[in-house]
């Protein structure tokens, strides 16, 4: 076997760091946005905001520019790790414009993260539960303190006390046949003695607390009400004997069932409606879920008009004062960190353009294929996948997928996420096609006109949408059905 050199030219794609960072920051939410952008402002001295006063700017005064420059570049240098160790073009000069977009869906599935980042996963982790977890005094905390001021004896407080332990999250005593079994095979207790102890501890806040089923939570936030309140009477009847039938809010079966007139029957619908059917909930440390849009939609002058958010998008800005110290002669140790962080810092401004850029566009090319949506409801939604927007823009198929992730789009007719729009197709009779988005929406139009005695199954409903020149199967229509969490038919009609 023979060896030789020889020259060979191509082109690939190589995922350098600020291509890297770009993809990263196209995919994130506006949540994780705004994070990171705090990360960078807080670890690149070069970054900072346009809408903000630099404190180095109020505290340096012209004598002392240069000291307080060294001690930030050190304090740089704790992040950016080894000044030997980065990697600057080899002619000194930071490029001012970078690659945006590439066909990264084969080629790079998550970048590592970035090097200006110097909080740990665990840190990260608990300032996230320190700014998104709400809640006070827990539950059994709560209870506790009422169980010490009540006047229990002895026994009774350590009975209340296995009780209040066994009251779960939602307020609910839990395993009640067990537990009472256990309670009066270890304490000697006969079953009144031990149900007298569980009403006191039913008396503590919050009302319908250590109930032993959800018609007994109903009922213990009744009872302490006036007999006075509208509808009381009904809707505890309606408690005791017809609370399967109280989930389909079916106001004219429930007033046959009790042989109640209907209005007092609605009244008492009101009525429950407003209890609480889990206590404990309140008290329960919960995540902040909050959706904010990052595009808004409106009309003007007969136009559909696409905007970003503004306030997921701060303005950022390169540090003057620092990018005026840089000398491209000078290949110190704080020169070498000072032109790290304005290549970091560029890199950085670069890719929040890119990614407000590409999202702009995008949400714009979706909002031109589904104006009939925007002007006519679900039922004119247009089939489209990721590929119709892609080579509409000239932009790789990933690239659309990122931008949609987790972004959402303030309409008139609502807040949806990017990727709603999105939806498969089925023929039509007519040789056209139609959205999944938009059969939805007609199965939904006609169940909530159907007759409640005679609700319409699955083959009818496929029968129906035949008429209206699309051709649905049976399957299809359950399918359809179920992820707009319908029931079927038998489950919909009334009890006789």
């Amino acid at each position: 076997m023979k060896s030789s050199l020889g020259l060979r030219f191509g082109q690939s794609l190589t995922m350098t760091p600020a291509l890297q960072q770009a993809i990263r920051l196209l995919q994130l939410s506006s949540l994780d946005l705004q994070q990171e952008i705090e990360q960078a402002l807080e670890s690149n001295i070069l970054l900072e905001r346009e809408d903000g006063v630099d404190p180095m700017e109020a505290e340096v005064s012209a004598g002392a520019e240069s000291a307080e420059a060294t001690e930030a570049v050190n304090a740089a240098q704790q992040t950016s790790g080894d000044p030997q160790s980065l990697e600057l073009r080899e002619d000194g000069e930071i490029p001012s414009e970078m690659p945006v977009d590439a066909d990264w869906g084969d080629v790079y599935d998550e970048p590592p993260s970035s090097s200006s980042k110097s909080s740990t996963d665990s840190d990260e982790l608990r300032d996230f539960l320190d700014a998104n977890l709400h809640g006070s005094k827990s539950l059994h905390d709560h209870l506790v303190e009422q169980a010490q001021m009540a006047p229990f004896s002895r026994l009774e407080a350590e009975i209340a006390e296995h009780l209040i332990d066994s009251i779960n999250d939602d307020g609910y005593l839990a395993d009640w046949p067990e537990l009472s079994l256990r309670l009066m095979q270890e304490f000697g207790l006969t079953a009144d003695a031990l149900e007298a102890i569980v009403l006191k501890v039913q008396d503590f806040d919050p009302t319908g607390v250590a109930a032993r089923d959800l018609g007994e939570c109903l009922r213990l936030q009744l009872e302490p009400m006036s007999s006075r309140t509208p509808g009381i009477n009904t809707a505890l009847k309606l408690i005791g004997e017809q609370l399967p039938l109280l989930g389909r809010r079916d106001a004219p079966t429930l007033a046959r069932a009790c042989g109640v007139p209907l209005a007092e029957v609605e009244i008492a619908l009101a009525l429950i409606r407003s209890l609480q059917p889990h206590p404990g909930r309140p008290f329960q440390a919960h995540e902040s879920d909050y959706i904010t849009p990052d595009v808004f939609v409106s009309r003007k002058n007969g136009r559909w008009v696409v905007s970003l958010n503004p306030e997921h998008t701060p303005r950022l800005r390169l540090n003057g004062q620092y990018q005026g110290m840089i000398r491209r002669a000078d290949s110190s140790r704080d020169q070498v960190v000072l032109k790290q962080h304005l290549q970091e810092a560029r890199y950085f401004l670069n890719s929040l353009e890119a990614r407000n850029e590409t999202l702009l566009r995008v949400a714009q090319s979706i909002v031109e294929e589904q104006r009939a949506f925007l002007d006519y409801g679900p039922e004119a939604m247009r089939p489209m996948v990721l590929r119709d927007i892609a080579e509409q823009l000239g932009i790789h198929e990933s690239t659309v997928s990122r931008a949609t992730a987790n972004k959402y789009m303030l309409t008139p007719r609502g807040l949806y996420e990017l990727k709603f729009f999105f939806s498969s197709h089925v023929q039509t009779t007519g040789g056209g096609v139609c959205s999944a988005t938009a059969i939805q929406a007609m199965i939904k139009r006609m169940i909530s006109g159907e007759d409640a005695s005679r609700p319409l199954s699955d083959a009818t409903l496929s029968d129906l949408l035949l008429k209206e020149g699309i051709q649905v199967a049976r399957r299809t229509v359950a399918k359809y059905r179920e992820g707009l969490g319908i029931p079927p038919s038998h489950e919909r009609k009334p009890p006789t």
